[in-house]
Formats: structure tokens, sequence, C-alpha cells
């Protein structure tokens, strides 16, 4: 009895790893690979005026799903795109409603629990954006004034700490999407937003409105590392992800995707420049 017992142990053992990794397996069957986008996250991904996804992540990913399809010999492979949500993206991957989630997710151990992740696509550092009349020039300047900031978001998280660790008492005002926290600044209901730095900047520039005068304050408050999300436990899978990754890291592509971008917020950051360098991997 114990030594059947241990025999059905160890068939399910082994058994879990092959049903997680069933990714490519799925996409070879279906002839679809789904992917996940945040619909107002510009410049690293939006919907355009035909409803297309477009962005620096939508671009990585649709180069992915090329090298997925050369992979699985499917020339033919289709691409269904998915909205998602900064609420529901974590889910999302869990759940396998998407393959590939191509956003602006920042890669913690916390979710690194709950999903995987790619190689590093970008780094950038969250910050304020205020009216350009806005007297604060740093976090510690928001005593007695309101932020508002996405529920859920790595964001969040830092800035209350942040506001804790500066001793600030500033109101933090949980909203759940990028156009809401530019709306309540534009009305004067919040002092102002935080958000990504690149993100910020991608709002403002994508929605400017007249009369519209913003400006970020001159620090970060926290470091952000973007990676596409996948489902965890898929080891085949995530090296298929990070093979055309890192050939765009090594030939230097990368450069002519955030030239189309990310090009008119100026060149990549020494920092992102190291990023770039170090993950092109040999194969």
């Amino acid at each position: 009895m114990i030594a059947r017992l241990l025999l059905l142990a160890a068939a399910a053992a082994f058994a879990l790893p092959a049903a997680a990794q069933a990714t490519l397996e799925k996409i070879r069957k279906t002839g679809v690979i789904t992917l996940g986008y945040i619909e107002g996250a510009a410049p690293f991904s939006y919907a355009d005026t035909n409803g297309e996804p477009q962005g620096y992540s939508v671009e990585l990913c649709r180069t992915v799903a090329e090298a997925i399809a050369a992979q699985l010999g499917r020339p033919q492979l289709k691409t269904s795109w998915v909205k998602l949500t900064v609420q529901n993206r974590i889910e999302a991957v869990q759940k396998r409603r998407v393959d590939l989630e191509c956003s602006t997710t920042t890669w913690t151990l916390a979710r690194q629990s709950q999903v995987d992740f790619s190689l590093m696509t970008f780094v950038d550092g969250a910050s304020v954006l205020t009216k350009a009349d806005e007297p604060a020039r740093r976090l510690a300047d928001f005593g007695g004034k309101r932020i508002a900031v996405m529920r859920g978001t790595t964001t969040e998280r830092v800035l209350r700490q942040a506001l804790g660790q500066n001793m600030t008492a500033a109101e933090v005002v949980t909203i759940n999407a990028r156009e809401e926290g530019l709306a309540l600044l534009r009305e004067g209901k919040v002092d102002g937003f935080a958000s990504d730095r690149t993100a910020l900047i991608g709002a403002v520039v994508m929605r400017r409105a007249e009369g519209d005068l913003f400006r970020l304050l001159d620090e970060d408050f926290s470091i952000e590392q973007y990676a596409l999300m996948l489902p965890r436990g898929d080891a085949d899978f995530r090296l298929a992800v990070n093979r055309p990754l890192a050939r765009l890291y090594r030939t230097r592509e990368i450069e002519r995707i955030y030239a189309r971008w990310l090009g008119p917020l100026g060149p990549p950051s020494m920092l992102l420049s190291a990023t770039y360098f170090i993950q092109g991997l040999s194969e």
C-alpha cells in the first residue's frame, strides 16, 4: 500500500510540470497566440484610432509572436489581443486567459510567486505629475495635499512607503486608470498624480488639451523594472519568449523600436542601455 502511494505521488509530481508547460503546444494546436495589453498605457500599450494595439511593449510582443510562429512551424499563426486592466492583468495570466501580457508590469518577487516574467523590457522610475504652477518640487513638499495613484500597482505601495519614510502627511487617492488621474489633476481635485515617469509623459502627450501645463517632480521615488508577464511553471514558453528579446538586445535592433515609440523623450538612459547590453544573451 505504501509503495503504491509513493508511486502515485511520484506520478503526480511529474505530471504537474507537464501540464503546466503546455502553452507552446496549445498555441501550436490552436494556431492562435493570445496577448493581453492595457489600453491606456501609452507609449507602451494603447489602442489607435482603428482600435489596434500599439506601443513599445506591444511591438516587443509582436516580435515574440513572430519568433514563436517560426519555432512552431506555423507561419500563419494568428494573434488575438485581449484588453486588460491594471487590476485584472495578473489574474488573466494566472488563469491563462492570455499567454503573454504586454504592457508596463513591474517585475517583483511578490508577483513572481503568482506569475513568471520575461527578460526585463524597460527600466523606469515613479514620479508625480503636477500642474505647472504647483509649488511642490519634491515628494516631501506634499504635506496636506492630495496625490492620485492607481490602486493595486507597485507605485501605490512605494508611494505610501516613501510618504511614511518622509513623514509627509499627504492624502493618497486611489483610482482605476491613468485617464482618471489626469482628469482629477486637471480639475484641481488632486494636487499630484503618481505613476511611472515615462507613462506620465505619454499620458500628457497623448491626451494634451488646450491650456494644459504640467510638469514632473525633480526626483523619482522608485525604480520600476518592466517585463512581460507569462504563466508560472512553463520553462519552455519562457525560453521561447526570451530568445527573440535577447536577440533584439544583442543585435541592437531594440534601439530602432525604442526610437519609434520613445525617441521624442530622448535617448535611452545609461541604466536602460546597460539593461539592454547585459541581457543580450548569446544562443
